[in-house]
């Protein structure tokens, strides 16, 4: 792979990860446009592997407070506490969903969802509709901390669809989260806590695989270069996102899926 494709790559992965237009999604599609294939399906997926741990990284140094503060809060009892112990908790039982669909149809999703173009692009405009009417007709009136462990296992399940390539984790949970009335910021953080554990169990059980099968030399540096992309811009967007929510909607998300998604469609079907 080419160091600079590499790096353009990462910071696709960056930008679309937590804006909610689907990482995998592009991934694929941006490969299927352009022509750029790294060969080795198994290295192709250990390179996108590595741009999510970029991601994943991202989400830590952005987060770290909150994440220690609500982490520690599991086991104790103090009365001040008990919201971040209800969160710590939601997070936990939140991500038992998509952990059980990855670990039960991890193989299928890898060998027959990545290659289906159409199936993808048709995601990105149906989920896209979905957002928009959920964003125009969500009470948005509470807050992170009202979720509750019942709202954090909802918000999981539809995490669980995510795996899907096309369907955005972030775009489905925030919709999740504006379905039980959370504020558009409030479903947001949520989403990116809620990534947080899930992320780093399914890069670790890649890594395993990819580790096991041996990772080619010529693709270290291209990793390694397209993951520190996806750090850097991976955090910016996570910064400009959830600014952005505080007083904005998710149209201009939703018209960009639906032209994206068109557009391969039209291609796909005229063979373009």
């Amino acid at each position: 792979m080419d160091l600079l494709q590499a790096i353009w790559l990462g910071i696709l992965q960056g930008l679309t990860e937590f804006l909610p237009i689907s990482s995998s999604g592009h991934l694929i599609l941006m490969r299927y446009w352009f022509g750029w294939e790294i060969g080795d399906p198994q290295v192709e997926l250990m390179f996108d592997l590595a741009l999510h741990v970029g991601t994943l990284v991202a989400i830590v140094m952005y987060f770290w407070r909150d994440l220690v503060r609500i982490g520690s809060s599991v086991f104790s009892n103090d009365p001040a506490r008990v919201v971040d112990r209800r969160l710590a908790w939601g997070i936990l039982v939140g991500c038992i969903p998509a952990a059980l669909v990855g670990a039960l149809f991890d193989d299928v999703i890898e060998e027959y969802f990545r290659s289906q173009y159409a199936l993808i692009a048709g995601l990105l405009i149906g989920i896209g509709i979905l957002m928009a009417v959920v964003d125009r007709l969500g009470r948005k009136t509470r807050s992170i901390e009202s979720v509750g462990v019942i709202d954090a296992f909802l918000i999981g399940m539809a995490q669980s669809f995510a795996l899907i390539p096309g369907f955005s984790r972030s775009g489905i949970t925030i919709v999740a989260g504006l379905m039980l009335g959370l504020q558009r910021e409030a479903a947001a953080r949520f989403s990116f806590l809620l990534a947080t554990p899930i992320t780093f169990g399914a890069a670790a059980w890649s890594f395993r695989k990819a580790f096991k099968e041996g990772i080619p030399a010529e693709m270290v540096v291209p990793m390694l270069a397209g993951g520190a992309a996806a750090l850097v811009v991976g955090w910016l967007c996570i910064a400009f996102l959830i600014r952005y929510l505080r007083t904005r909607s998710l149209m201009p998300f939703v018209v960009y899926r639906v032209i994206i998604g068109g557009a391969t469609l039209v291609r796909f079907f005229t063979g373009g």
